[in-house]
This record gives C-alpha cells, sequence and structure tokens, in this order.
C-alpha cells in the first residue's frame, strides 16, 4: 500500500504527516518521538493518542515534518494529522476519533495586539496620584 498523506495545524504550527503500513515507528523531523520531544511525556502522549485509541500503535509507521509554534503547538499538530491519516488509511476509524475530538482543527490562537494597549487587552498601569 502506498503512503498516506495528512495535515494537521494547531495554532502557529503545520504538521505534514505520512503514514504507511509498519511496525509502529514515529519519525518527526528525521528524529524518533524520545528524542523529539525529551522528557516531555504528556505531550508524546497527545502525540500517540489518536494511535492508542484506534489499537494502530504497533500497525502503522508515521514520518513527519512540523513547523511554526512551540512544542506543544506541534504536538497538537502532529496529533491531528495522524488522526486525519488515520482516517484516510481506513474510514471505519472515524466513528472512533471524532467523538474524542481528534478531527477537529483547534482553531484558537492568539488575539492580536490592539493600538494604545501593551497586549491584547492589558492597559498601562493607571496612577491617580
Amino acid at each position: 500500500m502506498a503512503k498516506i498523506y495528512a495535515t494537521g495545524r494547531r495554532k502557529a504550527s503545520i504538521a505534514k504527516v505520512w503514514l504507511t503500513p509498519g511496525s509502529g515507528n514515529i519519525t518527526i523531523n528525521t528524529l524518533s518521538l524520545d528524542a523529539w520531544l525529551g522528557g516531555l511525556e504528556a505531550k508524546k502522549l497527545r502525540v500517540k493518542q489518536p494511535l492508542a485509541l484506534t489499537k494502530q500503535d504497533t500497525s502503522v509507521d508515521i514520518v513527519a515534518t512540523t513547523t511554526g509554534g512551540g512544542f506543544g503547538g506541534q504536538a497538537d499538530a502532529l496529533r491531528h494529522g495522524i488522526s486525519r491519516a488515520l482516517v484516510r488509511f481506513n474510514p471505519e476509524l472515524k466513528a472512533i476519533l471524532k467523538p474524542e475530538g481528534m478531527m477537529t482543527r483547534d482553531s484558537r490562537t492568539v488575539e492580536r495586539k490592539k493600538p494604545g494597549r501593551r497586549k491584547a487587552r492589558r492597559s498601562r498601569q493607571f496612577s491617580k496620584r
């Protein structure tokens, strides 16, 4: 079977995911998942969550590249991309992933800075005297 491609997004991060039948190897930016995320165990679990839910963690290999944002956004973008690739791999898995919120792109992003303010809503400190 050929490679299956999917894209995942979160905040400013984009993950390009290629899924092939295999033995459960996950490679991100030419590094293994453990080397890429180091000691961030919670983020590793988030990346593996769609595979664990669908019981595909030992039957598919994943190669991914991530750009933009930080590790948290990239991990969530990977989770979204892996979910979309799994559904293209086997459409029956959508019934498992959709109720868990894996198929929906998390559209929350940073609010833009407004003029005359220090941040989006934070104003300068007021001095009465």
